[in-house]
């Protein structure tokens, strides 16, 4: 048996930003399917203190970073917890990376050093009688972590997997001290990125392997465009990267036996549920399909290309029903569309259970981002019959068959892929849906196709498998 901590800053159900606690959530129980024990080294952020009850404390610090600290110890939904309780860094109000206002802790450099330290000390000593065999950190908020084990001493192997490379997790080159990090380290071939102290870069060369979250992503990350400062870095780890495709929990997601939804196992269930979807919303009958999008509203998600295409959708009868929250400007322009027009719906803020209710009831689920690291919400449409159309990037390349010629006459296909990553492409794409929709025939084929493809966790806990058992079997 196999023995992995994960260094983590969210892990569903206790606290979720994105997929990255999604991830966290699920890969643990598909790994125990192959002989590998994991735990989860989590931030006791308020919210997840008051999930807890009274854990287990199984280790105390007196000074982690300016105050007294406590690990406790405790399983949540299946996963074996290791919550790192220390209320002078994660007890207060705000959101768990900031403040209400949406700005960034000033502390977060130390608040998430004080998560690696704590990751490194338990591969050192291990903690209530486990030690790991493996390290696995995930994305800045863990990347200190093979700096600490450095200083310690420690050789269990360190793997490194990037959710999303546009955070860097940078610090002020002062606080090396504050931070007590080595500063023989900060340097070109160490942590150091123009000047300031890089979290990230730690991660990326302090890892015996780095992997990221889709195949098409780990080879866009070793170009300019894409690797956002550290794609010479990633050049030069070439041979140590890979690229893993997440998977979803198929309990959490099953058509089958959803309780938000009218549970059905072919798509033409979905009926029900489209029906319902349109009540919550209050859009009417329509000609043109249904597209639901779940998302933060940020340019990276595309949500300013979908206002510049929504037009093609509308005039061809098809509606949207949105959900999410994310730049007030984006928000409030999208609101506006919907005062606009009797088929475009609008929820600000999230809800999960709606989340499921609109992947149910949606004709079709909307990825337009102009970056991808894997995405999740295309492979829920997948499961549930709901035909994604999506920008080719990332995992978005890699998990949808476009509907090209070949495809639809080979009857492989399952979504709508466009490119370049433009508002007159998805609106070109829109177009394209609107036909596939009118083609009852072929539209019902490619929602037979959805529901058909592997979207679990299976086949990729065999890959991160295979990397621990590489890495444990190179370690004397």
């Amino acid at each position: 048996m196999t023995k992995a901590l994960f260094v983590v800053s969210e892990c569903a159900p206790l606290v979720k930003t994105g997929g990255l606690a999604d991830v966290a959530g699920a890969l643990p129980g598909a790994l125990a399917q192959h002989g590998v024990a994991v735990r989860v080294l989590l931030p006791g952020y308020r919210v997840v203190m008051g999930q807890i009850g009274k854990a287990k404390v199984v280790a105390t610090y007196k000074d982690l970073f300016g105050g007294a600290a406590k690990l406790r110890a405790c399983t949540i939904a299946g996963v074996d917890l290791l919550i790192l309780d220390a209320p002078h860094l994660y007890d207060r109000d705000g959101a768990i990376y900031g403040d209400a206002t949406g700005r960034d802790w000033p502390d977060n450099p130390e608040r998430f050093a004080a998560l690696c330290k704590v990751g490194a000390m338990i591969a050192a000593e291990g903690v209530d009688g486990w030690m790991p065999d493996i390290v696995h950190g995930h994305d800045w908020q863990a990347g200190l972590t093979p700096e600490y084990m450095r200083a310690l001493g420690v050789d269990v192997p360190f793997v490194f997997t990037i959710h999303n490379i546009a955070f860097h997790g940078n610090a002020d080159a002062g606080k090396l001290k504050t931070l007590g990090l080595d500063p023989a380290r900060f340097m070109t071939e160490g942590f150091e990125f123009w000047g300031q102290i890089s979290a990230l870069k730690a991660g990326l060369v302090g890892a015996a392997k780095i992997n990221t979250v889709s195949q098409t992503y780990a080879e866009e990350l070793l170009t300019p465009e894409f690797g956002i400062g550290m794609d010479g870095v990633l050049r030069m780890r070439q041979a140590d990267l890979s690229g893993i495709v997440n998977g979803i929990d198929l309990d959490a997601w099953n058509p089958q036996t959803d309780p938000n939804i009218t549970p059905y196992k072919t798509a033409s269930g979905k009926d029900a549920n489209k029906k319902a979807l349109r009540k919550t919303f209050g859009l009417g009958k329509s000609d043109g399909p249904l597209c639901v999008l779940v998302s933060r509203l940020t340019a990276q998600k595309g949500i300013d290309l979908l206002l510049e295409a929504l037009p093609a959708l509308l005039d061809r009868g098809g509606q949207l029903a949105l959900l999410g929250s994310g730049d007030p400007k984006l928000e409030v322009a999208l609101l506006e569309a919907a005062a606009n027009h009797p088929h475009v719906a609008v929820k600000i803020g999230y809800d999960e259970a709606l989340s499921h209710k609109m992947m149910a009831g949606g004709d079709a689920i909307l990825v337009p981002s102009r970056f991808e690291p894997c995405g999740l919400t295309q492979l829920y449409g997948l499961r549930y019959g709901t035909v994604p159309l999506v920008a080719l990037t990332g995992g978005l390349a890699d998990t949808v068959i476009n509907a090209s010629p070949a495809a639809l006459a080979r009857g492989v296909a399952t979504g709508v892929q466009f490119f370049p990553i433009n508002a007159q492409a998805l609106a070109n794409a829109f177009s394209r849906l609107c036909d596939l929709y009118a083609k009852g025939k072929t539209w019902k084929a490619m929602q037979r196709n959805a529901m058909k493809q592997p979207v679990g966790w299976e086949t990729s806990a065999l890959a991160y498998k295979a990397i621990y058992t590489d890495l444990t079997e190179a370690t004397p």
